[in-house]
């Protein structure tokens, strides 16, 4: 059985991107798994998203949706997503790519096609959580990636392990049931990018920037 790698919550910044990558020693039947805010914050959005695209020239890659991307699909048509945008790091995105107007020429693709959860017989791989009142088919888009509180702090009836990102922990947030592997990285300067490592005996690996 292939190994799961979880790299979440990017924000633009290469630099840890490239470092964590680099510690991992990657083998040619893992699985990346990309859990979304690949961008804004930090400076090089545009550098992220080709890296990860360029990670599926050697192996099988899943990318997630989350809250930036989210935001930035939607801040066009709507005003409120067009404030979170611009407020939460938009900015530095839009010059990456040489003007906002450019983001969807460039990766229009990539941005598109991202999908809100990737599940497996023993994980869920989605950006922020999912509200336990409900099915996983039930699930509102909004909730998998922006959801907090109500999902991290309460118990959730799917037999998989949960892995998230989006809320920021000082370290790891590990539970019987999920795992979050958001550190702040682009939010806070010496914040660590984190991957999780997921083997087939159900071994947890945790590697940082």
């Amino acid at each position: 059985m292939p190994r799961y790698i979880a790299v979440t919550d990017i924000h633009g910044e290469l630099e840890k991107l490239e470092s964590v990558l680099s510690k991992i020693d990657t083998h040619p039947d893992d699985i990346f798994v990309f859990m979304g805010d690949y961008i804004d914050r930090g400076g090089k959005s545009r550098e992220v998203v080709d890296r990860v695209i360029k990670q599926s020239e050697t192996n099988k890659c899943i990318y997630l949706i989350g809250s930036h991307e989210y935001a930035m699909l939607h801040s066009k048509t709507d005003e409120y997503y067009k404030f979170l945008f611009d407020n939460y790091g938009g900015p530095a995105t839009s010059k990456s790519y040489g003007g906002f107007e450019n983001i969807l020429k460039i990766h229009g693709n990539f941005y598109k096609n991202l999908k809100f959860y990737y599940l497996t017989d023993r994980y869920l791989f989605i950006h922020a959580g999912i509200n336990p009142n409900y099915t996983l088919e039930a699930q509102n888009e909004v909730d998998m990636v922006y959801i907090r509180d109500k999902f991290i702090y309460s118990k959730h009836n799917l037999p998989q392990k949960i892995i998230f990102g989006h809320t920021e922990f000082d370290k790891p947030y590990i539970a019987d049931d999920k795992i979050g592997i958001d550190l702040g990285c682009g939010k806070y300067k010496n914040a660590h990018l984190c991957a999780l490592i997921l083997d087939e005996n159900g071994k947890e690996e945790f590697v940082y920037s």
